[in-house]
């Protein structure tokens, strides 16, 4: 009966050493996470590289929000916990570096950017250019479709109204705003506006057809800086994943949604 007591013991002892072998082996190791505030534009190509990011690097977990550059902004100097700040323009980038707030040498101008004149899918608007817009606009012809003014894409397309010598003001009762470009995008797909300025890669994305595309001229390039933040909870993995957005795999991903990639 002893023998059997103590063969019956070490058989339990077997069993829960082995349990707990399985428990150690199965409990999954903690993910790196980093946070990323990126611009409302970078949403579908963004989603497309955290998916081959985090196949290459298990150990991480990449965390989007998407967002109106100046929306962004705001929450960051707010206190926000963000590791990596990716904007649609400079400005929004110029005041955090104002303020302190990037981590020294880590701002690069990622990408570049188009911004283009849309029509809503059955809008049947006659407006073929900017021109076209221009005049519209100030016959009250149209609903035209812009982002805010603290939207890059709204201010961008207030520097197409300085051009054209639109008054905004003059002209508010033919114009509808969107908080970020992808709102602007939704009115034009869904036509409850005539026409509107977006983004290549957004008109890209819902395919939308451009009829014209702003020069640098009319509204200045398009650039979409991006930097790791001073406070970044994870500022090395970061740095590491700043360097991936300015490589070769990343840029594919970029150039195919119709960005052209600077890093």
């Amino acid at each position: 009966m002893k023998r059997i007591g103590c063969l019956l013991a070490a058989l339990g002892l077997v069993l829960c050493l082995n349990a707990c072998g399985k428990t150690a082996q199965e409990t999954p190791e903690e993910k790196t996470e980093i946070t990323v505030f990126a611009a409302a534009s970078m949403t579908e190509t963004l989603q497309e590289i955290k998916t081959r990011y985090e196949a290459e690097h298990q150990d991480v977990e990449l965390v989007f929000t998407f967002d109106s550059s100046g929306a962004l902004k705001t929450q960051i100097m707010e206190g926000a916990v963000c590791d990596l700040f990716i904007s649609a323009a400079p400005k929004q980038m110029n005041e955090l570096e104002e303020a302190g707030l990037l981590a020294q040498d880590s701002r690069i101008d990622l990408l570049e950017n188009k911004v283009a004149l849309c029509l809503a899918p059955e809008g049947g608007a006659a407006i073929a250019s900017f021109d076209d817009l221009a005049q519209a606009l100030a016959g009250g012809e149209i609903l035209f479709a812009m982002g805010n003014a603290d939207v890059p894409v709204g201010q961008y397309t207030q520097k197409i109204f300085a051009y054209y010598g639109i008054d905004e003001a003059a002209v508010s009762g033919s114009i509808t705003y969107g908080s970020n470009v992808k709102e602007v995008v939704t009115a034009i797909v869904e036509g409850t506006a005539d026409c509107g300025v977006i983004y290549a890669t957004d008109a890209a994305a819902a395919n939308l057809t451009p009829v014209d595309t702003a020069t640098a001229e009319m509204c200045g390039q398009v650039i979409y800086p991006a930097a790791v933040l001073a406070a970044a909870p994870q500022g090395a993995a970061t740095r590491a994943f700043l360097d991936y957005l300015a490589a070769a795999p990343a840029a594919e991903v970029f150039t195919a949604a119709g960005f052209t990639a600077l890093g």
